[in-house]
């Protein structure tokens, strides 16, 4: 398995899909219940292989992620070629961004002395969705990049 697994929550929400891949492996519904029945290992083959086609599907529309720590915010707009990131960083412990009050403050003091922010850009390595989702499992988030474009304004 290159990603994770899905969850129950996710494979129900996908159960159509499932069923039509189970149905391009040419496995009827009483062969699936056989499966899960007399072959659990090779029942969760299928629930792992399944799981990695619906991962590589979503990470190769992904084009941006977020990532936000107490005192950081990390932004990024996933192209071809490179992750651009933009962090944002509040130097100023006793504000944490996570909270609504941490992140109202953030709004109002942007051009705050104690507000920095960074750009970087780095290349992926030979496999750019798996990039993608270590990212996601240290914490990051598909969005639309609402955020990404509006700092990517100010920064420049």
């Amino acid at each position: 398995m290159k990603y994770a697994r899905l969850t129950k929550e996710q494979f129900e929400e996908l159960h159509r899909e499932f069923i039509n891949f189970l149905a391009t492996q040419s496995i009827t519904a009483d062969e699936w219940a056989n499966l899960k029945a007399n072959k659990p290992d090779l029942a969760e083959l299928e629930l792992d292989v399944f799981s990695d086609l619906i991962w590589e599907g979503v990470l190769n529309q992904a084009q941006y992620l977020e990532h936000f720590a107490p005192q950081h915010m990390y932004l990024f707009h996933l192209d071809e070629e490179n992750m651009h990131a933009i962090v944002i960083n509040v130097k100023n412990d006793s504000i944490d961004i996570t909270t609504k009050e941490g992140y109202n403050w953030l709004r109002e003091n942007l051009m705050d002395d104690r507000v920095e922010f960074l750009q970087a850009d780095k290349k992926y390595t030979e496999d750019k969705n798996l990039d993608k989702f270590k990212m996601i499992e240290q914490g990051a988030s598909i969005t639309k990049g609402d955020l990404y474009r509006y700092f990517a304004k100010i920064v420049k």
